[in-house]
């Protein structure tokens, strides 16, 4: 696709602040956050922007692929919305580093100031769903489960504050900081209802033994 083709197929624009910015242009959302990634000082690596999205991002969002990160990359730079150039000589590989450009962060400031509602939030819970299906699975397997969902997401829940913390130390992260407070409190629910699981279970096999059922049997 072309820089023209593209530029036809984002004239169809969501609707913008009302402070007398353009609209900004239609893109999906992991552009819009590899972009966010750009807004920050510095010029950055896509391998840079893989690992900061890894620390941050997928608290709260979700972390693309490396490749994906590309594709938004190429797709920002056919735009207008990011640069990018080689590295020199005197490093020893050939990299290349991308920065934001004026278009860019004047778009990326319409988009986040938007007043558009930014959609419902989609929850894919795979440990719930093996729960829904419970009745086809040994009580103890999924009492396993959840605990190892519970040691997971404890481990999830340090990593998160020493993001915090280290977001801490920068003064541009402050709302960074907020987006981690929030991920920090996430977290803490999940183990406050990992938790809750296990006292249902509990509770459902004590009923069924006082009914005086069997395991579920499978087929």
């Amino acid at each position: 696709m072309t820089s023209r083709q593209v530029s036809r197929k984002q004239e169809v624009r969501p609707r913008g602040p009302t402070g007398g910015q353009p609209p900004p242009p239609r893109l999906p959302l992991t552009a819009w956050a590899v972009l966010g990634l750009l807004s920050f000082r510095g010029e950055r690596t896509g391998y840079e922007l893989k690992k900061w999205a890894d620390s941050s991002l997928r608290f709260f969002y979700w972390s693309p692929a490396i490749s994906q990160i590309y594709a938004e990359l190429r797709r920002l730079e056919e735009l207008g919305l990011a640069t990018s150039r080689r590295s020199g000589p005197e490093e020893p590989r050939a990299t290349r580093r991308y920065t934001i450009t004026d278009e860019g962060r004047a778009a990326l400031a319409s988009w986040a100031d938007g007043t558009d509602d930014p959609g419902t939030p989609v929850l894919k819970h795979p440990l719930v769903l093996r729960l829904w299906l419970g009745h086809l699975a040994a009580p103890g397997t999924l009492r396993g489960l959840v605990e190892r969902h519970i040691e997971r997401t404890r481990a999830e829940l340090a990593e998160v504050r020493e993001a915090r913390r280290r977001a801490g130390q920068v003064a541009e992260w402050e709302f960074p900081r907020v987006a981690l407070s929030w991920s920090e409190r996430h977290q803490q629910a999940e183990l406050e209802l990992a938790e809750a699981v296990l006292a249902d279970l509990d509770r459902l096999a004590a009923e069924r033994r006082q009914r005086g059922e069997e395991s579920p049997t499978h087929g």
